[in-house]
């Protein structure tokens, strides 16, 4: 004889992996916002031997925070894996915008991803800039989207 699941305890898991999910996306994010300021600590960037190392760190983990937040939230909701229609019409609301800061953090990666050594840092700061801001939006947009996610329920 099989027992079916009872809805409540299939709700409740689904619930806590996504908690488990958010809290490793948010880890993620500050392990990248540690490394972008250790990365911006590092000015003047022509005359700091650290600048390579601590650079391709922290462009490694800002493509794995990126990659992650596109797998751990909106790969779910894309997928129609999501039920409830307020995270839907949010997201749904978001993702443009969330995007344009994927890509502002890729063009980012793209540039300064140097497997030896990036010959011209002289427009790191403006760049550093820039990614910032969409950093700072995207962190914004995702804790909306995280606070509709997991409502009053905490991590």
């Amino acid at each position: 004889m099989t027992t079916a699941v009872a809805p409540s305890t299939s709700r409740r898991d689904r619930r806590t992996t996504g908690r488990e999910t958010i809290g490793r996306l948010l880890l993620e994010r500050r392990e990248m916002l540690i490394l972008f300021c250790r990365v911006a600590g590092l000015d003047p960037f022509p005359h700091n031997p650290k600048v390579q190392e601590v650079l391709q760190e922290f462009c490694q983990v800002l493509v794995d925070y990126v990659a992650a937040a596109h797998f751990s939230l909106y790969e779910r909701i894309i997928n129609g894996e999501e039920r409830r229609q307020a995270v839907i019409v949010l997201a749904h609301d978001l993702y443009q915008r969330i995007e344009a800061c994927t890509e502002t953090a890729i063009v980012f990666n793209d540039k300064y991803d140097c497997a030896d050594q990036c010959q011209d840092v002289t427009h790191l700061n403006a760049d550093l800039s820039e990614l910032g801001e969409a950093l700072a939006t995207r962190v914004e947009l995702e804790d909306r989207l995280i606070k509709e996610i997991i409502g009053d329920q905490p991590l």
